[in-house]
């Protein structure tokens, strides 16, 4: 069973992709903001992290750097959870080694499953 750890701050749509990937057999972890996000990816060791970009206290993207530089957490795969459509903070953050992206309000949650295993392999 795949781990996966939802960072998210918009406590509907944690719960909602919570229960979704759950039923679908996954092991889910949730966080609902950065530093949260950040501390359970070292204690929970997920195969696969769904971070939003827009969040409290520290945002998406400052995660994502500080996974990467971290020689224990960089090889876990990040893929962005967001609204923001293209443009330079999505750039930005497949060059800091996200995966992917997924634009949440273009995809159902039926979709986010079929996405998350493409990107689990």
């Amino acid at each position: 069973m795949a781990k996966i750890l939802l960072v998210e701050d918009e406590e509907l749509l944690r719960k909602m992709y919570q229960k979704k990937l759950e039923l679908e057999n996954f092991e889910v972890e949730t966080a609902a903001d950065g530093e949260e996000g950040l501390a359970k990816i070292r204690e929970f060791k997920p195969d696969l992290v769904l971070l939003d970009i827009v969040m409290p206290k520290l945002n998406g993207v400052e995660i994502l750097k500080r996974i990467k530089a971290d020689p224990k957490l960089k090889g876990i795969p990040i893929v962005m959870l967001t609204n923001i459509s293209g443009g330079i903070r999505v750039q930005e953050c497949l060059k800091a080694g996200a995966l992917g992206y997924i634009i949440k309000s273009d995809d159902t949650p039926s979709q986010l499953i079929q996405k998350v295993r493409i990107f689990l392999g």
